[in-house]
């Protein structure tokens, strides 16, 4: 051999190999930086909240005054104390300086505040001495003074939104009020002799459109079970809750004006501990209760039974325990947080739907009254020396666990604790439902129909085609089936959910009627086969061109169900074989269903098993073929008990790697699925796969959102599933070439 040649053959070599390394370097890093990039936008999800001192500083106060009540702007910059003349005091939040005062208009001259109560955005109930109640809301408008180059300052304004008169001449213990839609006004008054009174302002409109205003009145009695320690009342003044001394939770609908209703009335605890606060959790569907032993829970109306229409209230959230009763309960105006104060003064920060305690605040200084910003991220407290802490939250994710992403939660408005998976909602309030096991459990479900199609077909084409066909015709064959790898999914899926779904529901009779007509007629074929094969004439077919007797039997099955599936739907199911599944099954049928998924996604599975299945095959040593058959087994024992076992490993692999595409694909079920996030292994049902819900939720995700990160989790999970999938099969693989050899 020419030495240079050697020497430049030599040195191309170990180019070759350095490329070769640095390349497959090159992926591994690609490989697990993306990991890295996804799992840190995901790690956020889990990150601890934290509550960071933004001020601290004693209250701008005259020595005689008493504080009432806290408030604080949604920027942080100005907070508020109440006193008992109904003066709204301002100050900045860096120093605590005193800005300016705002006064509500006290019924009378001697008038006095007796109590406030806190609700909604910026609302306050001031209860007077005199009976009277008025109902007050503070507004922040950030001013930019063009004469000061535009320096921006906070403008403060206090509004009356309504004014009740007494309603006794005897002044009750409570009084507390709301305004609902169309401006309707309710009020409730607990007496010192336990009953409730009910007073309702009802604005309706005269033919002339003129507004006029109908007062109704009712009065509640005492309860039996106990004197009333705690009342809440809903935003719309339509939902009246009150917890007893023994332990009892009680609920009044007043939707109808001046006839209150009694909903409920149970025993929340066993040992008949006393509740000692009550409050309305963001969207006024649950009741957070707090009771002697420090305990916080959260309930809310489920049915007693299976479609029935009567709900009760039943606990469904047990959230962190205080070491001490608790005294007061604020929910939060974003989520379904809720702050609550024990009596030794400490502050606790819990999600109910997550169930998770977020923050404890207060641990050295104990608190005496506090209050929630607008957005929720700042708090403002007061201790017993009338000093205000602010604290400012860092609390990004609170509805996110481990518990709402993989376990079953109750959520409000239903029965049950459940799997769910639904991002959005036209609602404010509405109660995010993250939990991707059914997302999970819909991309598995969806693999295994599609591979439970393709594997048999891909499979048996390959040992066809490598064993039985002519090289000629094999030649034409795998070649056209590797060109259906080319074909775009976004195409079949588009053909699978217009052109095929249709037609299956159309013809879902005749389709169960070919399952069962093709094999029978292959049997049959293949009975008959055998008595015409004794012919000279006839044997020659079995030289590579069986196919052309199996199609016609493949074909004319097809044809004979087709035939008879609509004979055989109206003699059995009545005409109507998915209102039969429905009636009868429990099933309902969906258009997108997983047997198009099946067809849709098995057709663009097939190419890459039969390819390398096919490879694997023919790639078995002939001298193995040629020593079965030497000893006298035939074709397909040779097949089965030779050529299959020395080909595993591919075969395997192959399948495996037809698996994960599977799992990953997104087009074709992203257009071929009903998209439902369900768990039902129905072949009659779709799904709602990880991958084409990151195609559908995340262009309409906030960046660095709950649901961004979510989303990003999902990518995690698919990686996961198919590094999963990957390392067993190549595990396997790895046994099966031990035990079968090289091949």
């Amino acid at each position: 051999m020419n030495e240079k040649f050697r020497l430049r053959a030599k040195r191309n070599d170990r180019i070759a190999k350095w490329v070769i390394t640095f390349g497959g370097m090159l992926v591994i890093f690609s490989v697990i930086f993306i990991l890295v990039l996804i799992a840190s936008t995901t790690l956020p999800l889990f990150k601890a909240p934290k509550a960071e001192i933004f001020a601290k500083f004693t209250l701008p106060k005259e020595p005689a005054q008493e504080i009432l009540a806290l408030g604080i702007d949604e920027y942080l910059e100005t907070g508020f104390f109440v006193d008992r003349d109904g003066v709204f005091n301002f100050f900045e939040t860096q120093q605590g300086l005193a800005t300016d005062q705002l006064l509500a208009m006290p019924p009378d001259e001697d008038s006095e505040l007796l109590s406030i109560e806190k609700f909604g955005r910026m609302q306050f109930g001031l209860f007077w001495n005199d009976g009277t109640l008025t109902l007050e809301r503070v507004d922040f408008k950030p001013f930019f003074d063009a004469e000061q180059d535009n320096h921006r300052t906070i403008l403060h304004t206090l509004k009356r939104d309504a004014l009740f008169p007494p309603t006794s001449e005897t002044a009750p213990e409570i009084s507390i009020g709301r305004i609902g839609e169309e401006g309707r006004k309710t009020r409730i008054d607990l007496m010192k002799n336990g009953q409730i009174l009910v007073q309702q302002i009802v604005v309706t409109e005269t033919l002339f459109g003129d507004e006029e205003e109908e007062t109704f009145s009712a009065v509640i009695d005492a309860p039996a079970q106990g004197m009333i320690t705690a009342l809440a009342l809903d935003s719309q003044g339509k939902a009246l809750y009150a917890g007893t001394e023994h332990g009892y939770l009680i609920h009044w609908s007043l939707s109808e004006p001046g006839e209150p209703e009694l909903r409920d009335q149970v025993k929340a605890f066993s040992d008949g501990r006393s509740i000692t606060a009550l409050n309305l959790v963001f969207g006024d569907y649950s009741v957070a209760v707090g009771d002697a032993a420090g305990n916080l829970t959260t309930w809310f109306p489920v049915r007693i039974e299976e479609n029935s229409a009567i709900k009760e209230l039943k606990q469904i959230h047990t959230l962190a325990p205080h070491a001490s009763k608790v005294l007061a309960i604020q929910p939060s105006l974003r989520d379904k947080s809720l702050l609550s104060l024990s009596q030794n003064g400490l502050l606790h920060l819990d999600h109910m739907t997550s169930q998770r305690h977020l923050l404890e605040l207060g641990n050295h200084v104990p608190l005496t009254q506090y209050s929630f910003s607008t957005r929720s991220d700042g708090i403002i407290g007061m201790t017993e020396e009338f000093r205000a802490i602010i604290w400012k939250l860092d609390n990004p994710h609170p509805e996110v666990s481990w518990g709402t992403l993989f376990g079953k939660v109750w959520y409000e408005g239903y029965d049950q604790p459940e799997f769910v998976w639904q991002s959005s909602s036209a609602n404010d309030d509405f109660e995010p439902k993250l939990s991707l096991t059914p997302l999970i459990y819909g991309t598995l479900k969806g693999t295994f129909y599609a591979m439970l199609f393709a594997v048999p077909l891909a499979l048996f084409g390959a040992i066809y085609t490598s064993q039985f066909c002519r090289p000629r015709l094999r030649g034409i064959i795998k070649p056209t089936v590797e060109i259906m790898a080319a074909i775009p999914t976004v195409i079949i899926g588009f053909l699978a959910a217009l052109w095929l779904a249709p037609i299956i529901e159309r013809s879902l009779g005749a389709v169960f009627m070919s399952i069962v007509f093709i094999p029978v007629g292959l049997i049959i074929a293949i009975i008959i086969w055998q008595v015409l094969r004794r012919n000279e004439k006839y044997r020659g077919l079995e030289r590579g061109y069986e196919f052309l007797a199996i199609a016609p039997v493949i074909v004319l099955s097809i044809a004979i169900a087709t035939t008879l599936g609509p004979l055989a739907e109206d003699l059995l199911f009545n005409g109507d074989l998915k209102q039969w599944l429905f009636l009868e099954a429990g099933t309902r049928y969906d258009p997108r269903n997983c047997i198009v998924i099946a067809f849709g996604m098995g057709f663009a599975v097939i190419p890459i098993i039969f390819t390398i299945a096919e490879d694997s095959l023919s790639n078995v040593p002939p001298a193995l073929k040629a020593a079965s058959l030497a000893c006298g087994a035939s074709r397909w024992q040779t097949v089965w008990r030779v050529i299959l076992p020395s080909a595993s490993p591919g075969i395997f692999a192959g399948s495996m790697i037809g698996f994960g595409r599977a799992v990953g694909e997104t087009m074709i079920v992203l257009m071929a699925t009903g998209n439902t996030a369900i768990m039902d292994l129905s072949i009659f049902n779709g799904m709602r796969p990880l991958s084409s819900n990151i195609a559908v939720e995340i262009p309409e995700a906030p960046h660095g959102g709950t649901l961004y990160r979510t989303l990003f989790l999902s990518a995690v999970i698919l990686f996961i599933m198919t590094f999963v999938v990957n390392t067993v099969a190549e595990v396997i693989r790895q046994r099966l070439r031990k035990k079968y050899g090289r091949f």
